[in-house]
């Protein structure tokens, strides 16, 4: 194993921006504070960056696939970075959308550095919707942001594929928090929960990562909060998308951003990095469920969490009873669970599944809040030098996933990154059910949400079952008030109703019994 080839984390930058919007960092801005605290992590001059020879920049929220807000920013967002940091890298990517990205682009960093294709590697990201939206709202103009330049296109990394179907969007399913309340609502009822006890449920799995958030200086939202007020609806706690009130919804309008600063070993001893700044990433793992959630085997499980996290594991040769914390992602409560099911963990494990506080608390930075996880993560195994850190990565909708398993300890065997297609196959290979899009007759609900406008009901989610057991997407319109009402208080899994079509032939609906 030769130092010039063993990757290993030297620094970790965090920023958080709670000023005034109308002097707001710009994007590039945000990236370059959390790529300079990285170097100073490191106990290096931010000099040192202008070094860089590899650079993977996370990608914006605002360049996903569908967005449709407008606000001014390079169209090269690596390539304006390095110009600002003095840095000629020769392998510069932006990744594709999904909050997989940050631990996805860190893997491939690790590979790089480990086949000796760079030496010294910066992985950031930033988000900078918060003072965005505030500035388009309030008219108050970007005329201070300066990068956005007219640049060619950069290299993309990662799967840049639409996070759903055509079908599944004109049927609801096109947003997370109109996906996610479908795993949970299927998870209550595997479980055979009552609506009453699964919302104190809840209520109880997040509280603590409120906890960790109110004493996280990065953290967006430093406020502990009680199991009640997280599940009781009230007007600052509205309901999003049955069964998730506000309070249990990432929130992505944020100023944050993080990066990690990546060298060989070689490397970082000739930058004089002390010994007990370094992270080595002993394993990871990188897979996407069947992509289309209306192809899945079912709404309560993660073949790939579960894959990742056992491949992850086996790399770094460690167990889950070596793991001393766990940053599972938390876009919601039901990402949390599914998470800790995949990979063999009670829901009330003392280790918690946070060292940020999660991304409805610390913040949820469009696809960049993994970075935080391992920046935090960074710093709490500095704390307990030897043990064994793991951080999980979510990109789309329970889609892509990404998996990793840090240490002070140096590696006692090379770094080898498995190819992804070896756990891809097997989880291509999985049976699918039969999905019909236009079905007729006679239905049941095998998953289901509610969403809410800010006033009264904007419609109902359906997935469902036809006679034949083909699975269906279907709406039940916001007028339809009595109907989506009563899904909230009593069960919706397993009903019944009819399948029709909506007037302009372009949607199923599906009337309740």
């Amino acid at each position: 194993m030769s130092d010039e080839t063993t990757p290993v984390l030297i620094g970790g930058g965090q920023f958080t921006w709670r000023g005034d919007p109308g002097s707001s960092p710009s994007p590039t801005a945000l990236l370059k504070i959390a790529a300079e605290r990285a170097a100073l992590d490191a106990g290096l001059d931010t000099s040192a960056l202008a070094a860089t020879d590899g650079l993977a920049v996370i990608s914006f929220a605002i360049d996903a696939p569908g967005e449709r807000r407008v606000m001014p920013h390079s169209t090269n967002p690596p390539l304006t970075l390095s110009r600002r940091l003095g840095a000629s890298p020769d392998w510069s990517v932006y990744t594709r959308a999904g909050g997989n990205s940050s631990q996805y682009a860190i893997n491939v960093a690790a590979q790089r550095i480990s086949e000796g294709r760079n030496r010294q590697v910066l992985v950031v990201g930033a988000e900078f919707m918060g003072s965005g939206v505030k500035r388009l709202t309030r008219g108050l103009g970007f005329e201070d942001w300066d990068d956005a330049d007219n640049l060619p296109p950069p290299e993309w990394i990662g799967d840049g594929r639409p996070g759903v179907s055509p079908y599944e969007a004109v049927h609801g399913m096109d947003r997370p928090i109109h996906i996610y309340p479908l795993f949970e609502n299927a998870l209550r009822a595997r479980d055979g929960r009552s609506i009453d006890d699964h919302q104190r449920r809840l209520g109880e799995l997040f509280a603590p990562f409120t906890r960790v958030a109110a004493s996280n200086p990065e953290a967006w939202f430093q406020v502990e909060r009680s199991p009640e007020e997280l599940v009781a609806v009230t007007p600052a706690n509205r309901m999003i998308g049955f069964p998730y009130p506000k309070f249990l919804n990432a929130i992505m309008d944020v100023d944050q951003s993080a990066g990690v600063l990546m060298t060989s070993l070689a490397r970082a001893r000739e930058l004089g990095v002390s010994e007990d700044r370094m992270i080595f990433l002993h394993g990871c793992a990188d897979a996407n469920d069947i992509w289309n959630p209306i192809e899945r085997q079912d709404f309560h499980s993660s073949p790939a969490m579960r894959l990742t996290g056992e491949r992850a594991l086996e790399m770094a040769g460690v167990t889950l009873e070596d793991i001393v914390a766990f940053d599972l992602y938390s876009c919601f409560p039901s990402a949390v669970q599914v998470g800790a099911e995949a990979l063999g963990l009670a829901l009330d494990d003392p280790r918690g599944f946070t060292v940020t506080g999660g991304l409805p608390y610390a913040g949820g930075p469009g696809n960049n809040y993994a970075m935080h996880g391992v920046v935090a993560m960074m710093q709490r195994l500095r704390e307990r030098p030897g043990s064994f850190g793991l951080c999980t990565a979510n990109g789309w909708y329970l889609t892509k996933q990404s998996t990793g398993v840090y240490s002070t300890r140096r590696p006692l065997k090379a770094f080898e990154r498995q190819d992804p297609s070896v756990l891809q196959s097997r989880i291509d290979a999985l049976p699918r059910p039969t999905v019909i899009e236009r079905p007729s007759g006679r239905g049941r609900i095998e998953t289901y949400t509610v969403i809410h406008e800010r006033e009264g009901f904007r419609m109902g989610v359906i997935v469902g079952r036809d006679e034949s057991d083909r699975r269906f997407a279907a709406i039940i319109p916001g007028t339809e008030a009595e109907a989506l009402a009563s899904l909230e208080v009593r069960e919706g899994v397993g009903r019944t109703g009819t399948l029709s079509r909506s007037a302009d032939d372009r949607r199923n609906l599906f009337t309740l019994d």
